[in-house]
């Protein structure tokens, strides 16, 4: 699933979110987009254990922030 969070000030570098993310979803990626506004994370990790991680870096995030793009998953890895 991929996710979109606009930043605000408080937001933290999307490293310090990759980190964080990392001990439930080893692989998800995180970054910001070309704007450099919103912070793109791709996981399987539901959205409300995503809100708790980011919230566990001082990010104040909240469930109404995070939008959850469509799947465009193609079914051919069988994840």
């Amino acid at each position: 699933m991929e996710f979109h969070i606009a930043l605000t000030d408080a937001s933290p570098r999307p490293e310090v979110v990759q980190d964080a993310i990392f001990d439930i979803d080893p692989s998800a990626l995180v970054d910001l987009d070309m704007s450099g506004l919103v912070m793109r994370i791709s996981s399987w990790v539901p959205v409300r254990d995503l809100v708790e991680v980011l919230q566990r870096t001082g990010w104040a995030v909240k469930q109404e922030q995070v939008v959850q793009l469509p799947s465009i998953c193609c079914g051919g890895c069988s994840g």
